[in-house]
């Protein structure tokens, strides 16, 4: 080999290097496509965990049966972890109720589960209403029966997290977002989009 060969496969290695470096600290896998979405108001979107399925577990749905989140597969599912004696899971509801508003139909739901204690179920489905959510159904998977809560890695509230039609994770937020703004929006769409 010639020294320009040499030095050609130096800059090559070096540069795979740097990638992955760069990725691992950036805690986004190399080559999502969705990860340049992760700007603006989504700026803490987490891609650490893309590719683990929806949690086991169980929450009291609309009808008051219990449900697991496996009911939605075939859609992509926004799912929020929320509290009343969260002010920051408040302040993002609204715009939750306005991307529901844009996006939800075949494809795409949010799924917004109450995780306020059963003595507060009553006040946590008005709260929504007074929220301007009432356009997403309430559910509840209270904390102290927790299964679907610590089986998807939750930490604190708000968290929210992306699932494909595959019931697999693509990413998630921890803490509050707007979910109404134009970055939302277009990773919403990219995401649904990519499941097709």
């Amino acid at each position: 080999m010639t020294r320009y060969a040499y030095i050609g496969l130096f800059l090559i290695g070096l540069g795979a290097i740097v990638y992955v470096l760069m990725s691992a600290a950036t805690g986004k896998p190399p080559g999502n496509p969705l990860e340049r979405f992760a700007t603006g108001q989504l700026e803490k979107l987490d891609f650490g965990s893309a590719g683990q399925p929806i949690p086991a577990g169980t929450f009291t749905d609309t009808d008051n049966s219990l449900q697991s989140l496996e009911i939605f597969k075939g859609k992509t599912i926004l799912v929020n972890y929320w509290a009343t004696w969260c002010p920051p899971c408040e302040k993002e509801m609204p715009s939750l109720g306005a991307l529901q508003t844009a996006r939800a139909g075949d494809t795409f739901e949010i799924v917004a589960l109450s995780v306020d204690t059963v003595e507060d179920v009553d006040y946590a489905k008005r709260r929504l209403t007074e929220l301007g959510a009432s356009n997403i159904p309430f559910r509840h998977a209270p904390m102290d029966s927790g299964d679907i809560i610590y089986g998807a890695g939750v930490r604190g509230f708000p968290t929210t997290i992306l699932y494909g039609p595959d019931g697999l994770e693509i990413a998630r937020l921890a803490g509050e977002a707007d979910w109404a703004s134009a970055e939302a929006v277009q990773f919403i769409d990219a995401a649904i989009r990519a499941a097709r």
